[in-house]
């Protein structure tokens, strides 16, 4: 067998079905080109209905497999009505990636209570009941995999991001319950967790003067992520490379969690 055959028979997703909330994020969408690219029907959902024709037509005319779903997580109905028509549209749901979050950043004694309630509703409570909506299809289908976008705050934290913070922690836990209950049904649960990555979101954190500098000295990379870096792994846990991989937290973060860049030590290479 040739490399490329050992490689797409291991990692293809040719056939597999993807429903990807978040889709038009600046990491989002880089994956969702990647799912299509690696030959799976991408279903997009969010809720811009423009960025996602956009979206859509770019995987379109790369030759990718994409359509789009308007989506509000905040609305229990918009979820049903979603998961309900990806159903229809293709029969089936191979895999969920939960990417849809939001965050605002502001310290632990300005945030309101519309602030906090806003980002908890998109960012766990939606997020727990697509997944249940979906949960109940895969487990009639005996088999799927659900991914959850975790982050760094979800074991670290950076000041001005405690309900954000709250909530990926609560994604990681909600991911293990899904890999210990949903297992007996065929389905695998995993989170992805990138560190600190530039999107158009967190550009004004990079040109920050003090920021950029203190972040820079907590990656033992020394830079940003992109987006594009985070595909592998996403690829990864939606194809059966990972067939065995499941309740776990895959971080991405350039050696953040790793300690960062190390202090002044002895050594002959330099």
């Amino acid at each position: 067998m040739s490399i490329e055959k050992y490689l797409a028979s291991v990692f293809s997703l040719e056939g597999k079905v993807i429903l990807f909330t978040g889709a038009t994020g600046g990491i989002g969408r880089e994956i969702c080109k990647g799912y299509a690219q690696s030959g799976a029907d991408v279903a997009l959902a969010d809720m811009d209905a423009t960025k996602l024709a956009e979206l859509e037509r770019e995987i379109t005319d790369a030759g990718g497999k994409a359509k789009s779903f308007v989506l509000d997580l905040t609305k229990m109905d918009d979820i049903k009505k979603c998961v309900d028509a990806v159903i229809g549209a293709y029969g089936r749901i191979d895999v969920l990636f939960n990417c849809a979050g939001i965050n605002k950043r502001e310290g632990l004694l300005d945030v309101s209570e519309s602030t906090y309630d806003r980002i908890m509703q998109i960012n766990l409570k939606g997020l727990y009941f697509i997944s249940q909506e979906v949960g109940k299809h895969m487990r009639v289908a005996k088999k799927g995999s659900v991914i959850n976008m975790a982050s760094h705050n979800s074991v670290g934290m950076l000041g001005g991001c405690s309900v954000y913070g709250a909530t990926k922690s609560a994604v990681t836990a909600l991911t293990r319950s899904m890999a210990v209950e949903w297992a007996k049904f065929g389905i695998r649960a995993n989170a992805l967790a990138p560190g600190h990555i530039i999107t158009p979101l967190t550009t004004v954190t990079w040109e920050h003067p003090t920021r950029s500098v203190y972040l820079k000295e907590r990656i033992a990379m020394g830079r940003p992520g992109t987006p594009e870096e985070i595909v592998g792994a996403a690829i990864l846990l939606a194809s059966d490379a990972s067939s065995y991989l499941s309740g776990m937290m895959i971080h991405i973060d350039g050696g953040c969690l790793a300690g960062g860049a190390p202090w002044d030590f002895d050594t002959k290479f330099d």
